[in-house]
């Protein structure tokens, strides 16, 4: 049956394979959500880790003479 999710193949490390088939055993999942569920970890750490970069550069050139205050940005 076909599916609508994209595949990926993934070759791992013997050890690395064994401690993510330890995980799913553990959790009761398959093989394949315990990777999917990983990944989607590892992508939103990422993910924050960007935005944090981002916020300290913006950070860096803000002013509070040129800010609006709380009043001015909400009438």
């Amino acid at each position: 049956m076909p599916t609508k999710n994209p595949r990926l193949n993934v070759v791992l490390e013997p050890n690395l394979y064994k401690t993510l088939n330890k995980l799913a055993h553990k959790e009761g999942i398959s093989l394949s959500l315990a990777a999917r569920d990983l990944i989607k970890e590892a992508l939103e750490i990422h993910e924050d880790l960007y935005w944090q970069k981002s916020a300290q550069k913006r950070e860096k050139t803000f002013s509070s003479k040129k800010s609006l205050s709380h009043k001015e940005t909400w009438e």
